[in-house]
């Protein structure tokens, strides 16, 4: 699935010295972790009440945190598991 509403182009820090030819060639084409493989998401039960009730007891409604965890190629390489297992409600200052 290409979404390119939410693509953004990235691009190398300048240097002295390039090891390639930076002149574009040929057609574009988009990148995205969904494009070639199955994403799946997994997410501990005690992270996910944590940030529910951070999120309930706060006044503002924008909120900042974080959610950690790690990301994995199944055995099979045909899909990509995202494992969320920490909450960090941030820092306000």
């Amino acid at each position: 699935r290409f979404v390119p509403d939410r693509m953004v182009p990235f691009s190398f820090p300048l240097s002295k010295c390039a090891l390639w030819d930076p002149v574009p060639m040929g057609d574009v084409i988009g990148s995205h972790i969904t494009y070639y493989r199955n994403p799946r998401l997994s997410m501990m039960e005690k992270t996910l009440r944590l940030a529910y009730r951070h999120a309930k007891q706060n006044e503002k409604k924008l909120l900042s945190c974080f959610l950690l965890g790690s990301l994995a190629v199944d055995e099979d390489g045909e899909g990509i598991t995202l494992t969320i297992d920490r909450f960090d409600p941030g820092r306000e200052v």
